[in-house]
């Protein structure tokens, strides 16, 4: 039954108008003196929606209304005449509203969203103490491979060569018979968490990679080698790739927060040019 008041609904809205509201015009649901009409819902459609789903939306529109509009005769009931005074928070919730969207507008019209990296590296040079790191970052390569593998004394010489043979070597071999190879040498990875891939126990960190460029490590499977090309230490600045994103909101948010208060200095003061408003004397 339901279901079918909901479809004769549907039908309504989409075979004509309904542009005004019939005197003659049937509730589609109702609670206590609180009605709701046909007319009222026509909006909540998104386009291209299909039958099946019309009604699915349909029936969960009226559903919640019928339930806010119980809530709502409950709290007119139960409220006290001063705690269903809200007309002064309605007020003021319409007034911030009006102003977050004409500030909102302006700034999509007014703010200028363009920063160049020439204001990023300024910020971060003037402000490193806020970007120091909690942890201890590498750039690095590492391979897992098994023991079984070929030649890896030829593997232990290129992972630790720069020249272009070498690399490719390396590649070609660690893409055939590696079982986990990564080359970080272009991004900052967290070292604990490379450690933790390797049969091997580092007791301080810190002192580890200020003289090891080099980790070999085994078990009864696998080998791994760990090459350490770049480190951040804990308690340094980030590097500034890692931060620049943060960087870039950090000075967009200033901006807004600058223009904003600017737009309102001037039409503040461009009100008290013109006369707009009084302050009284007041004791």
């Amino acid at each position: 039954m339901y279901r079918a008041v909901v479809a004769a609904l549907l039908i309504l809205l989409f075979s004509c108008e309904h542009k005004v509201r019939q005197s003659t015009e049937k509730p589609i649901a109702r609670v206590l003196n609180k009605e709701l009409y046909a007319g009222d819902i026509k909006g909540i459609f998104p386009e291209g929606v299909s039958h099946e789903d019309s009604l699915q939306i349909a029936k969960n529109y009226i559903e919640k209304w019928i339930r806010r509009q119980l809530l709502l005769n409950k709290a007119e009931l139960n409220l006290t005449e001063s705690e269903k005074d809200v007309k002064e928070q309605i007020d003021n919730y319409r007034s911030s509203l009006l102003i977050y969207k004409y500030e909102q507008s302006l700034l999509k019209q007014k703010l200028d969203t363009v920063i160049s990296l020439q204001e990023i590296e300024e910020y971060y040079n003037n402000n490193k103490s806020n970007f120091m790191l909690n942890k201890n970052l590498v750039q690095a390569l590492f391979i897992k491979v098994k023991r079984s593998a070929p030649e890896l004394w030829k593997l232990r010489q290129w992972y630790r060569q720069d020249d272009a043979e070498s690399i490719k070597n390396l590649e070609a071999y660690c893409f055939r018979y590696a079982d986990y190879y990564d080359y970080f040498n272009d991004q900052w990875v967290d070292f604990s968490a490379l450690i933790d891939k390797i049969p091997v126990q580092i007791g301080n960190p810190e002192n580890y990679l200020r003289y090891r460029q080099y980790i070999e490590a085994y078990d009864s499977t696998y080998n791994y080698f760990v090459r350490i090309f770049k480190v951040t230490f804990k308690g340094d600045p980030s590097p500034l790739e890692l931060v620049k994103d943060d960087i870039e909101k950090i000075i967009l948010n200033k901006r807004k927060i600058e223009l904003l208060a600017t737009l309102e200095e001037d039409i503040y003061n461009d009100a008290l040019k013109r006369g707009l408003f009084t302050i009284y004397e007041y004791e």
